[in-house]
């Protein structure tokens, strides 16, 4: 099977970006916190132009949450360790319209971390249309 069409100016596009961070030295009581973290993680998402589909998230016993969001441009997920203070961050964004980056460091401000490790993976290439 193939496909022959061209996808309307940035949309369908098979690149992204895909940032992984781990952010350390936050509140415990933050990285505990399943409503908090998922109305942060909202906002930083819309701060950086992504549009969610819908949150899911769960809070374990006896500590710690994760968040889902699904995303128009793809994904974005945190999972957090209130026991030593910090979290793992995954959003991954395809096409121009949001920036991951960005969502990143709206997240780690809000949530106050004292060190962060992000890095961005450029992922698939950018489809040429045909002239």
């Amino acid at each position: 099977m193939s496909y022959d069409g061209a996808p309307a100016a940035g949309v369908g596009q098979f690149a992204g970006r895909h940032v992984l961070a781990e952010f350390g030295g936050i509140d415990p009581s933050l990285l505990d916190d399943l409503g908090f973290l998922r109305t942060t993680l909202e906002g930083a998402l819309t701060a950086a132009g992504a549009t969610i589909c819908d949150v899911v998230s769960k809070r374990f016993e006896p500590q710690g949450v994760t968040v889902l969001a699904l995303l128009s441009e793809s994904h974005a997920s945190i999972h957090t360790y209130p026991e030593i203070g910090a979290m793992f961050l995954d959003i991954f964004t395809c096409g121009d319209t949001a920036d991951p980056e960005l969502a990143a460091a709206v997240l780690r401000d809000r949530l106050g971390a004292a060190h962060a490790r992000v890095n961005t993976v450029h992922r698939g290439h950018r489809m040429e249309s045909a002239a």
